[in-house]
């Protein structure tokens, strides 16, 4: 099925990705934190971020992502640390779709332009915070 629809495209996207998302913010919170209990309250967090953003709650997204920088400074965890495992993130999204969609230019493209949109908004935050 093309994907020719930003809002479809990004549906199916959050499908999809919120298993990977979930265990890559797991396995970095844990390297960071060393706590397991700790590790996964974090990623909860950042997931409920990640899934507003997707999701295109901006109001939501802006409300989390601050929840989730109060939360890491507590932790003695920087802005630097969130810009790298949300780096982490954009990465395994965007090798899943090369591989997965690597037969549908258009599909894959698609997904392309949507990741860039979902970074564009990654990148504010951190200024703002």
């Amino acid at each position: 099925m093309p994907k020719t629809d930003s809002s479809e495209t990004l549906s199916d996207l959050q499908q999809w990705s919120e298993p990977l998302i979930f265990d890559r913010l797991f396995g970095a919170y844990k390297k960071l934190v060393r706590d397991d209990d700790l590790a996964r309250g974090l990623t909860r967090l950042h997931a409920r971020v990640w899934r507003a953003l997707i999701g295109g709650d901006l109001p939501g997204f802006a409300l989390m992502r601050k929840t989730l920088v109060d939360a890491l400074k507590h932790c003695s965890l920087t802005l630097d640390n969130l810009a790298e495992v949300d780096g982490e993130i954009m990465v395994e999204l965007l090798d899943v779709v090369i591989a997965r969609y690597n037969r549908s230019h258009r599909t894959a493209r698609a997904y392309h332009l949507a990741l860039m949109q979902l970074a564009g908004h990654l990148g504010p935050a951190r200024v703002a915070a």
